[in-house]
């Protein structure tokens, strides 16, 4: 799966020993971002034969020039140049216009901020009686109780999805982003738990499984209209399926994980609820939901001073960039008031990610709920982390909720 190792870079480039999808990095990587970030701007990293960048500015400046970082030979540690995918590449991170023009104009367009719009009702109301059940029960674990129940009910709804067998979505999310690194023992463990869903899963796709008006529908309205092509329609359909749930499900997760190890930031919250759609952005910075993808280099190029050829995949620290004291003064403190502008949780350029209204609804009106309900969020146990090649995952958040007084 991981490419030939290419010879080591000339003597500009500094070498790192780090393993970033080992799980003492994956468990808690912020020191080993730090050890990072001070090599240099562009190192390489020679267990894996690739170079990566982890300060803000450069990871920054690749997202934006696609022309040169491309996503077509995969947002992985797979080159497809070079080798033959043991997955379908996805229509959206893993195309360059013209193909991703395409695609890309057409989940604009199906989640449009109107499309955010027109659910928000459905969604606010899913919100509040979820709000209300774990309120009431006092201690939660926030991962199997919340953060995963609120995003399976209402963005498969959007879709157009049955309710039946959503909890397969969970297991097929995490073997897909955890096909971004290597081969290793979690994507291996990975891949056997969603062997059994993968089926069902394509099934889904397919436009006599999906209610008519959902989001999933309106894709293939779009291969009607000869927009996209047949491939593309299901391919979109699962990347909804897919990348629109395990990103939202780490968001709230980090999101109700940050306001519990900071109750001055609740506090905060609760004197001013206009800071809400703010302080997701500070989540977004401080704990990354996706904390690293690939490109790969389309021609030699020279990045701060070091020269890198053409054909190199490079691994872009997303996580890394937006801890980055370069950018963000103090970038260890989680602050709502500050205004995170720049940070690389969504990606930035052409593929930024399409789904971000979604997320952003969703975390919002988890939060406005919750401000309703609860004087102090805190935590009831040890967080236990879920090793994840990309994302940043909690696996269980035991979680307190004082309720404010009637």
């Amino acid at each position: 799966m991981t490419q030939s190792i290419h010879p080591l870079p000339g003597p500009a480039c500094p070498v790192s020993h780090v393993d970033p999808f080992s799980d003492a990095f994956l468990g808690d990587p912020y020191g080993f971002h730090e050890e990072l970030r001070d090599i240099a701007p562009v190192f390489w990293l020679d267990r894996y034969g690739v170079y990566g960048m982890a300060r803000h500015a450069e990871v920054q400046a690749s997202l934006m020039d696609w022309e040169t970082f491309c996503s077509g030979r995969g947002a992985g540690i797979e080159d497809f140049a070079k080798v033959k995918s043991w997955r379908p590449p996805s229509k959206l991170l893993e195309v360059d216009p013209p193909i991703h023009t395409r695609t890309r104009s057409v989940m604009s367009r199906i989640l449009s901020p109107a499309a955010m719009r027109q659910v928000r009702e459905t969604f606010t109301a899913r919100a509040e009686a979820l709000a209300e059940t774990v309120v009431a029960k006092g201690e939660i674990d926030a991962i199997k109780e919340l953060a995963e129940v609120f995003p399976l009910h209402v963005f498969p709804d959007a879709v157009g999805l049955g309710p039946e067998g959503r909890e397969n979505l969970l297991p097929f999310g995490n073997m897909v982003f955890n096909s971004f690194g290597p081969p290793n023992a979690i994507f291996q463990e990975s891949v056997a738990n969603a062997k059994p869903v993968v089926q069902w899963i394509y099934d889904q796709c397919s436009r006599d499984r999906l209610r008519p008006g959902g989001f999933g529908s309106q894709v293939w309205d779009a291969f009607d209209a000869g927009e996209i092509d047949a491939d593309e329609a299901a391919t979109l359909v699962r990347s909804m399926l897919t990348a629109g749930l395990d990103t939202t499900v780490n968001g709230i997760a980090n999101a109700i994980y940050a306001f519990a190890t900071h109750p001055d930031q609740w506090r905060a919250l609760r004197d001013d609820s206009a800071l809400i759609r703010q302080s997701f952005d500070e989540v977004l910075r401080w704990e990354s939901p996706v904390q690293t993808f690939f490109r790969t280099t389309t021609r030699e190029v020279e990045v701060a001073g070091t020269t890198i050829p053409e054909g190199q995949k490079v691994l872009l620290f997303l996580g890394a960039a937006n801890r980055d004291n370069r950018k963000f003064p103090e970038p260890e403190r989680f602050d709502i008031r500050r205004r995170p502008i720049g940070h690389a949780a969504f990606g930035a350029g052409i593929h930024s990610c399409v789904g971000q209204l979604v997320a952003r609804l969703e975390v919002e009106l988890i939060l406005t709920a919750l401000l309703k309900r609860v004087d102090v969020i805190e935590l009831a146990g040890e967080p236990s982390r879920k090793l994840n090649n990309t994302l940043r995952c909690i696996g269980s958040l035991p979680i307190r909720f004082k309720a404010l007084a009637a």
